[in-house]
């Protein structure tokens, strides 16, 4: 756990499986990432239908642009899950996926139904933001 980031639990809020807000200390820089889509290397949507595979293929990805940064999940500040599904046990099924990967670490999140996303049989998208050490010059 990064000591420079702080994640906010309420005592006076509904307990849930996430912190409701958190804090990234100044010397720190943002990283916006865009958003995680579960496609392979060939550019291709797999795992059709599967909401489950296809979240943990979306935290996969997620965790690779993060290395390229110089990152991992516990620098992830907030997250946005998408799913595109008007059932609300699809997007439960969603974010138990990527909740289980992301382990203790329990950032502030929203989850959010949609009606498409932008791969042609994409289920599932996560947006993040990220905070790291800032660079020396």
């Amino acid at each position: 756990m990064n000591k420079k980031i702080a994640l906010i639990h309420s005592a006076n809020l509904a307990s849930v499986d996430y912190a409701y807000a958190s804090q990234v200390s100044s010397d720190m820089d943002l990283l916006f990432l865009a958003g995680a889509c579960p496609i392979n290397k060939d550019g291709e949507v797999p795992h059709l239908d599967d909401y489950e595979l296809q979240a943990k293929l979306c935290v996969e990805n997620l965790k690779e642009a993060l290395k390229e940064c110089g990152a991992s999940l516990e620098n992830i500040v907030y997250t946005r899950v998408l799913v595109a599904s008007q059932n609300r046990s699809d997007l439960v099924t969603a974010w138990r996926a990527i909740r289980t990967a992301f382990g203790e670490h329990d950032v502030p999140s929203t989850l959010s139904g949609v009606t498409v996303l932008g791969y042609t049989n994409q289920l599932v998208e996560i947006e993040a933001v990220a905070a790291i050490e800032k660079l020396t010059k």
